[in-house]
């Protein structure tokens, strides 16, 4: 007599997720931790790691001395996600995040060729909840950067947040971020 079997999700938190780090169970993979899930990113091509490189270049110039931009590191919210966005502007230097990830940041930014779908939607929702006041995406198939600011409450999103500002800006444009002292040239961050 067999027993029907349902196939059952287990969830970590942060903490586990850590400690299966620390053991190398991610070693040679780009993995992040969303909502209790362990999701396995692509491998960064040649044109996403010089998008990565030109945002953070930009974003250090916009926002000067008093704020450290982060690239590929962790951003820590909460017990159940600790995603590692492409950059994320965060106020203070880098020796302030020895002890701990940063908890938010004034500005995420994704870059997004294979992702770009997850990367709307997901990550939209995900950083609309953190309260994340500005969230960009570089789409590379386009060839242009998506604005989004004011997150809001919205229950048809994933994580029930999204953001009520959107627009897309070319290579023509220029933006400046909520927080900063200067603009960005989206040219400046288009490989």
């Amino acid at each position: 007599m067999s027993t029907a079997f349902e196939p059952r999700e287990f969830l970590v938190n942060a903490s586990q997720y850590y400690q299966m780090a620390e053991l190398g169970l991610f070693e040679g993979k780009r993995v992040e931790l969303i909502e209790g899930r362990i999701i396995e990113m692509s491998p960064a091509g040649s044109k996403h790691a010089t998008a990565v490189m030109l945002a953070q270049d930009a974003s250090q110039r916009a926002f000067g001395k008093h704020y450290y931009v982060r690239a590929q590191c962790p951003l820590d919210l909460g017990q159940a996600s600790v995603p590692q966005p492409d950059i994320a502007v965060v106020k203070g230097h880098v020796r302030d995040f020895t002890k701990a990830h940063p908890t938010s940041a004034l500005l995420v930014i994704e870059v997004a060729d294979t992702t770009l779908k997850y990367d709307r939607r997901q990550k939209a929702s995900l950083y609309a909840r953190a309260g994340i006041q500005e969230y960009w995406i570089i789409n590379l198939i386009g060839k242009r950067v998506e604005i989004y600011r004011k997150p809001v409450e919205n229950p048809a999103f994933p994580f029930g947040f999204y953001y009520a500002e959107s627009k897309i800006l070319t290579g023509f444009d220029s933006i400046k971020p909520l927080a900063a002292k200067s603009e960005i040239a989206v040219a400046d961050l288009l490989p």
